[in-house]
C-alpha cells in the first residue's frame, strides 16, 4: 500500500510551523518541509491552493487534502481515511 504525499507548508520562523514539524516527527511520517519564505516556487505552490492566493501557512497536504492549522486529531483522521482508500 502506497502511503500519501504529504507536504508542510511554512517558514522556519513560524512558531506553528515548528509544531507541525515536530508532530508529523513524533509520527514517524515522511513530509516534505516547503519554507515559503525561503523559496519562491514553494510559495506560489501554496498560494495556487488558496482562492485568494495568500501564504497561508501552515497548510499540511495529505495527498489531495488539504488542511490549514489542522488539529492532531484532524492530520490522523485523513491519514488513517488516505489508508482504507
Amino acid at each position: 500500500m502506497s502511503h500519501p504525499i504529504i507536504k508542510l507548508f511554512g517558514a522556519e520562523r513560524c512558531h506553528k510551523t515548528k509544531y507541525y514539524k515536530e508532530f508529523l516527527n513524533s509520527q514517524n511520517l515522511n513530509y516534505e518541509f516547503l519554507d515559503v519564505e525561503n523559496n519562491e516556487d514553494y510559495a506560489n505552490e501554496l498560494r495556487e491552493l488558496y482562492q485568494n492566493k495568500r501564504l497561508n501557512f501552515p497548510t499540511i497536504t495529505i495527498g489531495e487534502k488539504k488542511l490549514r492549522n489542522p488539529s492532531d486529531e484532524d492530520v490522523l483522521k485523513w491519514l488513517k481515511k488516505h489508508e482504507s482508500d
